[in-house]
């Protein structure tokens, strides 16, 4: 079975995703609290606590292939979009290119390796930041084309991520990429960014659309979860404009149950002042999850049946059903710690797609090479 190194690993979502296909043998995080979730989930795979500043590639097992969730907080919109600098959260990027140098050099170069981050990664600023990332890929001896994968469509809650997937030049691509890029895969911002690069050897990957049922959020919400008292709900409905007010009043008149959740934003009013307002959304997908650093990164859950609305903060486990981890997936921990390593992982759906139809092959491809030089 192919192998893998799982660096920035959190709560263990990727491995989740990567099986059957692949197995872990190595993983890291800084976050004691995401290892404890991790280690809950996946006793089998050695973990590494600590910062990828300490992780030296020589210690490391030969694998088939590295995966890198590393920091988003430059490259999201949430933050500063400071881009991959080092010294930066996001420039921990550095440090994975490191120790992917360390592993060539000691003779055990992984064929293939994923980064996986916000958009952001892929688009900021024309693709300034991205540009040094590939080069760097390029500079390591591999091919590589990225793909943006939305968990909205195998999941409801709308979180779209980049997937830049990267090969040794040796591993044959044909049958899994295409000539000229397509959705939804490959949106226009990306298009833009990879003609920016105007490398011939940019890789346009292929994938196929799914096409199963997504699941509307009412049907995984956890119906019998402690509400707010009616005070703070009223006090919530009276931070909602008159077209987020409008969605509610169509949601109570709809005459079935429906589950709606929300954000707290800071927008201007009709005199330019400040004023905190409740975005909600009744179309069967949640907000992205992000992590909760304060009440605004919370996502509210609106439950409204006969008429009725009651409130309150979405729950861990409709979190995990959320980014698509099993029922029986431990979560240990407070509420917030448990928040924040959903909010931080990967969908284990999208994951698990990218493996079906990629990865997979990939490592298919990567064994044949392997035989035949053994040969």
């Amino acid at each position: 079975m192919p192998t893998a190194l799982e660096f920035f690993a959190g709560s263990g979502l990727v491995g989740q995703g990567l099986k059957p296909a692949f197995r872990t043998l190595w993983a890291n995080d800084i976050s004691a609290k995401k290892s404890a979730i991790f280690r809950a989930n996946h006793s089998e795979v050695q973990f590494e606590l600590g910062g990828i500043e300490k992780v030296h590639g020589e210690a490391l097992p030969a694998v088939d292939l590295a995966w890198a969730s590393f920091p988003c907080q430059d490259l999201s919109l949430a933050g500063n979009l400071g881009g991959i600098k080092k010294g930066t959260r996001s420039g921990l990027y550095w440090e994975w290119i490191r120790v992917l140098d360390e592993l060539n050099r000691s003779g055990k170069r992984p064929p293939m390796l994923v980064a996986e981050n916000v958009v952001g990664f892929v688009v900021a600023h024309d693709g300034k930041h991205f540009k040094r990332a590939y080069t760097a890929l390029r500079e390591l001896g591999y091919r590589a084309g990225a793909l943006i994968l939305d968990a909205r469509m195998f999941l409801p809650q709308s979180r779209p991520r980049a997937f830049v997937v990267a090969v040794s030049e040796e591993i044959p691509t044909n049958g899994l990429t295409q000539r000229i890029p397509s959705a939804p895969f490959h949106t226009e911002g990306l298009i833009k960014t990879a003609h920016t690069l105007n490398d011939p050897d940019w890789l346009w990957w292929s994938l196929p659309t799914f096409d199963g049922v997504v699941r509307n959020f009412s049907e995984v919400c956890e119906r019998d979860a402690p509400f707010d008292p009616p005070s703070k709900t009223l006090a919530l409905c009276a931070m909602l404009s008159p077209v987020n007010q409008q969605k509610l009043d169509l949601a109570r008149r709809a005459g079935i149950f429906l589950a709606g959740t929300g954000y707290r934003r800071t927008r201007l009013d009709d005199k330019g002042n400040s004023v905190q307002r409740l975005e909600i959304r009744f179309d069967g997908v949640a907000g992205c999850l992000r992590t909760p650093n304060g009440g605004s990164s919370r996502q509210t859950v609106l439950l409204v049946e006969n008429g009725t609305v009651r409130s309150r903060l979405m729950t861990v486990r409709e979190c995990a059903r959320l980014m698509g981890a099993p029922e029986t997936y431990q979560i240990p921990g407070s509420y917030n710690d448990g928040y924040r390593a959903m909010g931080d992982a990967v969908a284990v759906p999208a994951t698990r797609w990218l493996t079906r139809h990629l990865l997979a092959p990939l490592a298919a491809r990567c064994e044949e090479i392997t035989a035949q030089n053994a040969a």
